[in-house]
């Protein structure tokens, strides 16, 4: 009773060190009532006061600057807006969101059991298999031994790959881009904002053979910050630990001997319901972004164990909010990993891209009619998005993600995620006509409420031809019109035979000259190189490795309108490597060839032909 009784007048007196000073002429005790049962004014009542506001100012600190072990799990308080913790290593209060940020605060807690259950089924639904909880479960974030793919995060599960590439793009962006930055701090950064680079065009950097431990985790726990900050609307980014022994404060001399404590506390544990997850799983919500990342510094070796993919993805959706994850998705019922494999879906690698779990690709948003909407990408993105599916026809993904602000994309096929990138910025400028070109498209896809059909209403192309300053002759506006509708790729054979004067395509200068760029596809998943070998005592067996590979790119000069017709009209998704010999046929490149890699290249840089030394590039 006395401990109970210590703990009540210790949260009067935090509630006492938050609370102004009262004016001098109303009572004392209006304010800050009576601790201990002791009247206000005795000096026992005094030196008890100011003993436990400076108990409790110490606890405040700590709570901000350290992470104390979690204590027993507490009942859940029906109030969600303002909650005290009453037991356990840390005395915490937790205020309205608006007040933490406005004060750059931290507080640490656990879910409540509604939480934890809402949590579980959003991210695996109500009847999840066992597999997929292991591929969820046994996965870390963790770079690659391999010296040729050591800035690169191997996966051995499948399923959490849209998670890691994700990562891997912001990784490789700070790597890349920002690398001499990171070679500079000896700790987290103290007053620069995330994603932002001191040099106003950062010139790139790549040598993976110079790329030190230490850069890396840098470049890590900045994208990890930045995504999570994304999530929670550049206010808050919420980081998801486990309760753990060995999981504190302490930085043990050797990171290997805190990864093996770690590794020793999960052998049992086993996350089969909600209720597991509520009986291990912590939260620390964080307003500064200095604090966030000295935390994420501090757990790197949680994130580079088996449960590191799911706690950050954890991490991610409570930094956007559950609420609002759902609010996002257009149909919330459904589970964020898919059945049966367990993948990431879509939605998953986009809240992780742009801060909105959205189910689209496209930009903006689709106005159905009734009031309904499907929900796309809403603003620029840092890294981009291509997949596969956009060559065969079964979305659009929109200029929000295949122009990124920095040449990387994540690559999404029916079963995986892997990453394209390149070294050098300029890949994406655009010359004057491909700029037009941009423009016009961009135009026509906002009419089209085809879901990426590729067709838009007379109305809507009236509309087109009056923001883009086209000026159609009367008999090819009529004859375009005709049908009703206007098909994408009739309306792009006037547009290239148009001269440019009218706000067409055709240029008699001939001075659209073809592109030459190298890019990089790194996929992270471990499988066999066939390039390469280790010796073992029962001969020679395939070496086990991510896999990068380096692409010659070429994208030959626009093509006549004869030339794009003959190629629009044979079958898209069979015709993939008759479409590279027609591009030979038409700008006489190098040697190319054929991977499935390249059709995803094409749908950001159409007519680009492709070369590489060795295995060609698998995206599954």
């Amino acid at each position: 009773m006395a401990d109970q009784g210590e703990d009540e007048d210790l949260q009067m007196a935090i509630r006492m060190s938050m609370t102004p000073e009262p004016k001098r002429n109303k009572p004392r005790d209006e304010v800050a009532g009576v601790v201990s049962g002791l009247p206000e004014d005795s000096p026992e009542s005094k030196t008890r006061r100011r003993e436990l506001m400076a108990a409790a100012a110490e606890k405040r600190m700590a709570a901000v600057v350290r992470v104390s072990p979690l204590p027993s799990r507490l009942p859940a308080s029906p109030s969600p807006a303002v909650k005290e913790e009453k037991k356990g290593g840390e005395v915490g209060i937790v205020k309205r969101e608006e007040e933490l940020v406005f004060k750059g605060e931290s507080f640490s807690k656990e879910l409540s059991a509604e939480e934890a259950n809402k949590l579980f089924v959003m991210v695996f639904g109500s009847e999840v298999s066992k597999g997929i909880l292991a591929q969820w479960c046994n996965q870390g974030i963790r770079f690659s031994s391999d010296p040729e793919t050591s800035m690169g995060l191997v996966q051995h599960e499948g399923g959490p790959c849209g998670v890691l590439a994700t990562i891997q793009a912001f990784v490789l962006k700070y790597i890349i881009f920002f690398s001499d930055e990171l070679k500079e701090l000896s700790r987290m950064p103290q007053n620069r904002g995330l994603g932002v680079s001191s040099k106003s065009h950062p010139a790139p950097s790549y040598n993976i053979s110079s790329l030190t431990d230490g850069v890396k985790v840098r470049a890590l726990v900045r994208s990890m910050g930045e995504i999570l900050f994304s999530c929670g609307n550049n206010k808050r980014a919420v980081i998801a630990t486990l309760s753990i022994p060995g999981n504190d404060s302490q930085r043990f001399e050797g990171i290997s001997e805190e990864e093996q404590v770690i590794a020793s506390s999960l052998k049992a544990l086993s996350i089969d319901s909600a209720l597991d997850l509520l009986k291990v799983l912590r939260v620390e919500t964080h307003t500064s972004e200095t604090t966030a990342l000295q935390r994420l510094e501090a757990n790197i070796p949680l994130f580079q164990s088996r449960m590191g993919a799911l706690l950050f993805l954890i991490s991610a959706l409570l930094s956007r909010g559950l609420d609002l994850v759902q609010s996002d998705r257009d149909d919330p019922s459904l589970p964020l990993v898919t059945a049966p494999f367990g993948h990431a879906s879509q939605e998953i690698v986009n809240l992780l891209l742009c801060g909105q779990a959205v189910p689209n690709v496209f930009d903006g948003r689709m106005d159905l009619g009734g009031g309904m909407f499907l929900k796309g990408i809403s603003r620029t993105v840092e890294v981009g998005f291509l997949t596969l599916l956009e060559s065969l026809n079964f979305c659009k993904v929109g200029q929000f993600l295949k122009t990124p602000k920095w040449p990387i994309w994540v690559v999404g096929s029916e079963s995986h995620y892997t990453v394209l990138f390149a070294l050098d910025p300029t890949v994406q400028n655009e010359n004057e006509l491909e700029g037009r070109e941009t423009q016009i498209r961009k135009a026509f896809d906002a009419q089209d409420q085809s879901g990426g059909g590729g067709f838009i209403s007379v109305e809507g192309f009236h509309q087109v031809i009056r923001e883009t300053n086209i000026k159609l002759p009367a008999d090819k506006l009529d004859n375009l019109c005709s049908a009703g509708f206007i098909v994408w790729s009739e309306f792009w054979q006037v547009i290239l035979d148009l001269d440019k004067s009218l706000g067409g395509l055709k240029d008699s200068s001939g001075l659209m000259g073809k592109k030459v760029f190298d890019l990089f596809h790194f996929n992270g998943i471990a499988k066999s190189d066939l390039n390469g070998s280790q010796v073992s005592f029962g001969g020679e067996t395939p070496l086990q490795r991510p896999r990068l590979t380096k692409l010659s790119v070429s994208v030959p000069p626009r093509w006549t309108p004869e030339e794009f017709m003959t190629n629009v009209q044979g079958p898209s998704a069979s015709g993939a490597s008759d479409s590279a010999g027609k591009d030979t046929e038409v700008s006489k490149p190098e040697p190319t060839q054929h991977a499935p890699l390249v059709d995803c290249i094409r749908t950001r840089w159409a007519r680009a032909v492709c070369s590489w030394s060795g295995d060609p590039p698998s995206i599954v």
